[in-house]
């Protein structure tokens, strides 16, 4: 076996990546891993949202330690060092110019017939959206040429091919100590598509290769969160940070489910009365924490008023309450920083590193997670080195104090990969509640006037990719589907949203914005909970008329509701078929879907406001918004 076929550097690269993602990741939590095979060839068709740590997620995450090749251009491989080191790393040539398959997927079917895994992105390019936006056809291309290569070959006893597909799901892929999904779907075999490819009908082979990728495509959306909209993810996202206060109360096996059914639940068009309103209220809570790089979560250690009775005024926290607050949190990070202040020291040029590779891509979302980690991993390459030989020089050099460096360093790593998530959070909550402090002692002078306020009230959208093709409908697009039954009218407003801004804006200074976003936070969650107040209520009053449906997408409808069948939208594609299926499910199972998983629905008690939320009779205190 050659040096290539062993593929030395693709394991110590593997290895390597493995550290600095778990540095990285708080968790990745693979699901289904059984559902990949244990050896034989195989082709894993991977969602590709986050640049090159999708890769490096997929690599080290990989069921039974197989090794995954990757696509590379063949002209890389002439030199053969650089060759040797592309194949020692695990990748494989494709020549993309050629226009015969065959030679385009030679150096695939090679790998293939060696019953080695193959692992493609199909969506072409990594992007930021609010859904899977395309499913190209070279993985379904490459699958069924090799498939029909084994029946033209039957004298080369070549083991058959499935397709694995894998979604990969960040909780929030720029943000350091988040968690990670990785899910492997069931594998998709070659039997229902293989004598359509190889019929010698005009077009059926285009049209199995079409079958094969819209099969892949509705694995990987199964198994993703899809929106049809910015607006509608930011604001589902929204309503599941209230519902989920903690950064880490959802259960990752649930995550994805949870996520969508929410998302699904805001593509219904008015569900209630007042879906408008509370729509555009979790959409402004959301971007005023965006435009002050702030979290439900780190605030929610300022307890809301007792009465969410959307009728009732909007009072802020007191001074006192903040000030106590402020007293607490420093408290508790002070108690904690002697136990980390040496790894706090020794990681500081790898968080800072991290944090200046983010800047370098502040309008690419998707790149901020790559040089956070290759600018952290780059710093570790050189502080553990200095780190290990200063520790050499304190064992005297010796053989027994080289291994003792090496193992204080191992357990250095350990102990602060264990111990950064309380100090992170920690941190994080004292910073907040210092900018609370601020907005909250500050005279109202200070604070933003509506109409300067306005820009940071509109979300941000990530930057569009210039690489992918939007289509007006496909498979991974929601669709609209009819009013749901027993939905009372829509309540038109009298205003629209304002436009969303795309271009990157300064963050506002604390003390002019930081009432703002408090009034914003206790409105956000009034309308949430009004809004779940009238779901309850009419889907109450739709039980004697077949109950209150919500929009859901097919896959969760299969197990949790229904399916309709409709005829398909004109300008699809024309091996499409002609009809589509959408989903929906009652709304009250909804309600009891989201319980069950620990979501904490906000109540409307109509009870007085008490002591700690009592508004006081300064100028900067007591300031109480109508609602």
């Amino acid at each position: 076996m050659s040096s290539g076929d062993l593929k030395v550097l693709h394991r110590a690269l593997r290895w390597m990546s493995s550290a600095a993602g778990a540095s990285f990741f708080t968790e990745v939590r693979v699901i289904g891993g059984d559902n990949v095979p244990k050896d034989g060839p195989i082709i894993v068709t991977a969602t590709h949202h986050n640049m090159m740590l999708d890769p490096v997620i997929l690599s080290y995450t990989f069921p039974y330690g197989r090794i995954l090749n990757y696509w590379s251009k063949a002209t890389l491989f002439i030199n053969p060092i650089v060759s040797y080191v592309l194949y020692s790393s695990g990748n494989i040539p494709v020549d993309r110019k050629s226009k015969d398959r065959k030679v385009l997927l030679k150096g695939t079917m090679e790998a293939l017939s060696k019953g080695y895994a193959v692992a493609l992105f199909p969506e072409g390019t990594s992007y930021t959206e609010p859904r899977i936006m395309q499913v190209k056809d070279g993985a379904a291309w490459a699958a069924l040429e090799y498939t029909k290569w084994i029946h033209e070959s039957p004298e080369k006893n070549l083991r058959p091919l499935t397709v694995v597909p894998a979604a990969i799901v960040y909780t929030n892929k720029s943000k350091y100590r988040s968690d990670v999904v990785v899910e492997y779907g069931p594998p998709i075999t070659m039997e229902p598509y293989i004598d359509q490819f190889m019929s010698e009908v005009e077009g059926a082979p285009r049209a199995a290769v079409k079958r094969l990728s819209r099969a892949i495509e509705a694995a990987l959306v199964g198994a993703t969160i899809n929106g049809p909209d910015w607006d509608t993810l930011y604001a589902a996202r929204m309503a599941r940070d209230i519902m989920w206060e903690g950064d880490k109360s959802i259960n990752l096996d649930e995550f994805v489910p949870i996520s969508q059914t929410l998302v699904d639940l805001f593509s219904t068009p008015n569900p209630t009365p007042n879906f408008k309103f509370v729509k555009r209220c979790l959409l402004e809570y959301y971007s005023l924490l965006q435009s002050t790089h702030l979290t439900n979560s780190v605030l929610s250690n300022l307890p809301l008023p007792r009465t969410l009775d959307p009728n009732t005024q909007t009072p802020l926290p007191s001074r006192l309450r903040t000030l106590l607050i402020l007293i607490r949190d420093t408290f508790s990070t002070l108690l904690r920083l002697p136990f980390f202040v040496f790894p706090l020291v020794m990681y500081m040029p790898v968080y800072f590193m991290g944090r200046f590779g983010a800047t370098l891509a502040e309008d690419e979302e998707e790149t901020q997670a790559q040089n956070k980690l290759v600018f952290g991993l780059l710093s570790m390459l050189l502080v553990y080195p200095a780190a290990f030989f200063f520790l050499w020089a304190m064992f005297l050099y010796t053989r027994v104090g080289a291994v003792m460096a090496v193992a204080t360093l191992w357990l250095f790593g350990r102990y602060h990969d264990t111990m950064i998530n309380a100090n992170y959070e920690h941190a994080k909550r004292l910073l907040a509640t210092w900018r609370v402090l601020i907005g909250v002692w500050g005279p109202k002078r200070w604070d933003f006037p509506l109409a300067a306020l306005a820009q940071y009230t509109t979300p941000v959208f990530p930057k569009e990719s210039e690489f992918i093709t939007k289509p007006t409908a496909t498979s991974s697009a929601p669709h609209s589907p009819k009013p749901p039954a027993a939905v009372l009218p829509p309540v038109e407003l009298g205003h629209t949203e304002p436009p969303v801004q795309t271009r990157p804006r300064r963050r506002p200074p604390s003390r002019r914005i930081m009432r703002h976003v408090l009034r914003a936070r206790v409105e956000a969650v009034k309308a949430l909970a009004a809004f779940f107040e009238q779901l309850r209520l009419q889907s109450a009053q739709s039980r004697l008329r077949g109950g209150m449906r919500v929009k859901a997408s097919v896959h969760l409808a299969r197990t949790y509701g229904g399916i309709e069948v409709v005829p398909t939208a004109e300008g699809e594609d024309a091996t499409a078929p002609a009809e589509q299926e959408e989903g929906w499910r009652e709304a009250s199972e909804v309600l009891a879907f989201l319980t069950k998983r620990g979501a904490k629905i906000p109540q409307m008690r109509h009870v007085q406001i008490e002591g700690e939320w009592a508004a006081l009779t300064s100028d900067a205190e007591g300031d109480l918004t109508p609602s």
